[in-house]
């Protein structure tokens, strides 16, 4: 239960700070860039808070799953 509010409150995060970026960004400009920008990157935070913590994410490290099979394989054939 904890890490799973542990990880909402990271996404949210993420989220909080690309909104103030992409507001900052459309502020610019004028009031509805700043608008838009805001909504745009809280958005984007969001997508890649989404994309860290997932096992199956854009970081995830795909060697750790090939070494476990490795290391059963030569167990085996040691024995």
């Amino acid at each position: 239960m904890g890490s799973r509010i542990r990880n909402a409150v990271n996404r949210a995060k993420y989220a909080a700070v690309g909104a103030a970026v992409g507001a900052a960004v459309g502020g610019l400009w004028s009031r509805n860039a700043a608008n838009t920008g805001g909504a745009l990157g809280g958005l984007a935070g969001a997508t890649l808070a989404e994309l860290k913590s997932g096992a199956d994410g854009l970081f995830a490290d795909g060697a750790d799953a090939d070494a476990d099979d490795d290391g059963g394989a030569e167990a085996d054939a040691a024995a």
